[in-house]
């Protein structure tokens, strides 16, 4: 629709996007194949590690909630990135409606944002553990852990809404092609025939609260318990998948084919749900244990009943 905002200008807000982010990338259903792999796995994995959770009262330390919350928040970022993904490249869907697409980036931004804040409540708890043994359980109590939790979900729901907000005053008139491979902010507001400095500068917001603000504080607190790497690998594992691609991207924009780009800022958006229950599941001893004492009771519960059981 074209409604007349005054008798020199026409403003365009568009009835659909088009997603062509994978169009042109050769043997592209490979990879396609290769993303099932990684949905499936991340929602097993995430549900995994949830379950155990809930199910060993062991583990409702506040460390556990902040893990909890981190598998929650990887489950639903794979369940609202990749099957849409696969729906539009598999299928041919890339045309999409404007409010659908804003819903989609809505959702999609907002759990990308709570998985890197989410490192820096890990991060918290882990400097805590190490640098105040003996008062960490005053310093880090289940309401200071769900309240920097809430604080952050308020943050990144708060940006991700002014964001989605300021696009709405755009004219997109140019082109309604997104240069990606689902409804990303930068692309979108680059589309934009009248003033985009707003979307830049939320953009730009966004980057150093999102990204540059939670490595920073990340790596500042690990720079304080440097003896202590060795106890600190699972989660500093967890930094170097989230962090390092797209730092990489980031960097060598210009010189990276835009081909290479999609791909690499794609696996991003996808290796960290799949890969964080691994490295819990593998690095944290208490959740193994926690998996052999519940396997181990399930076992024997039925073993009972099969003994109990009249011939």
């Amino acid at each position: 629709r074209e409604p007349q905002t005054d008798k020199n200008t026409t403003f365009v807000q568009s009835a659909y996007f088009i997603i062509s982010g994978f169009i042109g990338i050769p043997n592209i259903r490979y990879y396609f194949v290769f993303l099932c792999f990684i949905y499936i796995f991340s929602v097993v994995g995430n549900s995994l590690v949830m379950t155990v959770i809930i199910l060993d009262r062991m583990l409702r330390s506040p460390k556990y909630i902040a893990v909890f919350n981190l598998a929650l928040t990887d489950l639903l970022s794979s369940c609202a990135l990749v099957p849409k993904v696969l729906d539009i490249s598999l299928f041919n869907h890339y045309y999409i409606s404007y409010n659908n697409c804003l819903t989609f980036m809505f959702f999609c931004f907002t759990l990308i944002s709570m998985q890197a804040f989410n490192l820096v409540v890990l991060s918290f708890d882990r400097v805590m553990a190490i640098m105040y043994p003996l008062h960490y359980q005053m310093r880090v109590s289940h309401k200071v852990i769900l309240s920097l939790i809430a604080f952050f979900f308020l943050l990144a729901i708060t940006l991700t809404l002014i964001a989605v907000g300021l696009l709405t005053r755009l004219s997109f008139c140019k082109s309604v092609i997104i240069q990606s491979y689902y409804c990303d902010h930068g692309p979108m507001y680059r589309l934009g025939c009248n003033d985009v400095t707003p979307n830049y500068i939320i953009g730009f917001l966004a980057i150093i609260l999102v990204l540059a603000f939670p490595l920073a504080f990340i790596v500042g607190s690990y720079c304080c318990i440097v003896k202590a790497f060795k106890t600190c690998t699972g989660h500093l594992s967890l930094v170097a998948i989230y962090f390092l691609p797209v730092i990489f991207v980031y960097v060598f924009w210009p010189v990276i084919h835009p081909n290479a780009r999609i791909i690499n800022l794609s696996m991003t958006s996808v290796m960290p749900p799949m890969l964080n229950p691994i490295i819990y599941v593998l690095q944290t001893q208490e959740i193994k244990e926690s998996l052999r004492r519940l396997m181990k009771s399930r076992v024997q519960a039925k073993l009972e009943v099969f003994r109990l059981k009249p011939l």
